[in-house]
């Protein structure tokens, strides 16, 4: 007999539809699995044999050929356990699989029968949704997180014989209902997605009220963040970059839902998603370690899965000391910082992973961190060229704003009187300051689409824009002049100013605009002068 289930697989950040073929012939017993399939997938076998003879429907011994189509897509992971089962079943005469065609199933099973969650449950919902699939069932762990694909119905099991009930009941809503709990009340989370908010508040346990000192750096820190800008911190060590890193998402907008979706799709194909909650509901802050390996950082693996590029996406990419993460790692950066998505390319595919992150990166002025305190550094002039040459100027030019932090005194970090009063303003409100030139940048932006921030403005977009009077155009001709820059480091000059002057509610960006926009990139100056020998120690 023959049986033919609805499932679907992972590719990359979305998923593809799939089927379970299952047909039983006499013939010389046992199980026979074709598709292209991972070793843990090809494991099934042993799984569902042992789970469906432990939940009292013994297999029969026969040929059991199973098929998974398509056959020339790799098929990796657990979530085929459900479908094979399933299909056996229906094949067997157990259910009624002709009944099965609007349904589809995954999900891992135990040997005992049970259901368990499995990773990118909410990929696989929302491309079974986008194939009008309009029934899911799963284990109940993957139920709300499956059920946000608004329009599906999906229905949460604990053991395969939940799904045999379910079935055979004709998917009644009293069966249902006793399914997914011991209290006979959580069984269905049927559209749940259309109905709940699932969105939380961003809470946060730092808070920019802690910074004391170091002014100048709140200031580029909102300025990156207001307009999406990529920003570089450089100064001795101790000065309150990292300090200051971790709280620029605390200024940041909260999530709409559909960038909730986006970000915790990411976060479900990794399995890094919060406990109890089918949302990340926070914007992500990743600060991986330099000694990262290059497929954890940007995706890879033997079993493809979205490296720290990926996972940052929506929120902050932080490199800490970044001129000690690997060459390698760093020029990775370029092509996402560029097209805000990585392509992890394999001998039997390409898998696409978001990567709309904002970079965020710290460094000392050498490497043992006290340059230019000559009396306390310990460099050679050798050792810091080589510390500062780990970076490069394609990747330098795709950073908008460089500050340099400079030590903090002890008034300053005590609290005083007269220029040192201490300062408490807190994350909230810089965040609705924020979240005001969000909103110019949204009106002005609106029919542009694939742009949303100053950053990510082009050519046609910044000579709308960026529009600069008499006398602006003689200032930014002069510093192109004597600084001699690159075309894109003009640009990049112009797009930090428009955030600035949005921030000052102008139209127009005037001669103090560009000063400030200029003067956020003095580090680059530094790190790409011609003459980098003459640095003295």
């Amino acid at each position: 007999m023959f049986a033919k289930i609805n499932t679907a697989g992972l590719l990359g950040i979305d998923g593809f539809l799939a089927e379970v073929e299952c047909d039983v012939q006499n013939g010389i017993p046992g199980f026979f699995l074709t598709g292209a399939l991972s070793a843990e997938t090809r494991e099934a076998q042993f799984r569902v044999w042992n789970a469906l003879k432990n939940s009292d429907y013994p297999i029969e011994p026969k040929k059991y050929t199973i098929n998974f189509s398509p056959a020339f897509v790799k098929k990796e992971g657990t979530a085929y356990d459900l479908p094979i089962a399933v299909a056996i079943l229906g094949s067997m005469g157990v259910i009624d699989h002709t009944a099965l065609k609007d349904t589809a199933f995954f999900g891992e099973v135990g040997l005992d029968g049970s259901l368990k969650r499995i990773r990118g449950a909410l990929s696989l919902a929302f491309t079974l949704k986008k194939n009008n699939i309009s029934r899911l069932i799963v284990p109940w762990g993957n139920a709300e997180e499956a059920a946000l694909a608004e329009g599906l119905e999906v229905i949460g099991c604990i053991t395969v014989n939940d799904v045999v009930s379910i079935i055979r009941s004709g998917f009644s809503s009293e069966e249902a209902s006793c399914c997914g709990a011991e209290d006979g009340v959580r069984g269905v989370v049927g559209c749940a997605g259309s109905d709940s908010e699932m969105l939380l508040p961003e809470k946060y346990d730092v808070d920019f009220n802690e910074v004391h000192g170091q002014e100048y750096l709140k200031r580029a820190a909102e300025i990156a963040v207001s307009g999406r800008h990529n920003i570089l911190m450089s100064g001795p060590a101790g000065t309150g970059k990292t300090m200051i890193a971790r709280r620029m998402p605390t200024i940041m907008p909260g999530l709409t839902r559909d960038e909730d979706i986006e970000i915790s799709k990411v976060y479900s194909i990794c399995g890094l998603l919060p406990e109890n909650r089918p949302l990340l509901s926070r914007r992500p802050f990743r600060s991986p370690h330099h000694g990262i390996s290059d497929a954890a950082f940007a995706g890879g693996g033997s079993m493809v899965m979205p490296g720290e590029i990926s996972l940052a996406s929506g929120g902050i990419l932080f490199l800490d000391e970044m001129p000690l993460f690997s060459r390698t790692a760093l020029e990775m950066l370029r092509q996402p910082m560029e097209d805000r998505k990585i392509t992890v390319t394999r001998v039997k595919g390409s898998y696409v992973y978001p990567a709309d992150f904002m970079l965020v990166s710290a460094m000392n002025n050498c490497a043992c961190g006290f340059y230019p305190d000559k009396r306390r550094c310990t460099c050679t002039r050798a050792q810091i060229k080589a510390y500062m040459g780990r970076l490069s100027r394609p990747l330098m030019e795709r950073i908008d704003i460089c500050a340099e932090a400079r030590p903090v005194g002890f008034n300053e970090l005590t609290g005083g009187e007269g220029k040192y009063e201490r300062k408490t303003e807190s994350s909230e409100e810089i965040r609705k300051r924020v979240v005001t030139v969000y909103e110019i940048q949204a009106e002005r932006f609106k029919n542009f689409d694939g742009i949303k921030y100053n950053s990510r403005m082009g050519i046609r977009e910044i000579e709308k824009f960026c529009v600069l009077g008499s006398s602006e155009k003689e200032y930014i001709k002069e510093i192109f002049k004597t600084k001699n820059l690159s075309g894109r480091t003009y640009h990049k000059i112009l797009k930090v100013a428009r955030t600035i002057a949005d921030m000052d509610g102008k139209e127009k960006i005037s001669q103090e605009h560009l000063q400030e926009a200029t003067g956020l990139r003095s580090i680059e100056d530094e790190l790409f002068k011609k003459k980098r020998e003459e640095i003295s120690i």
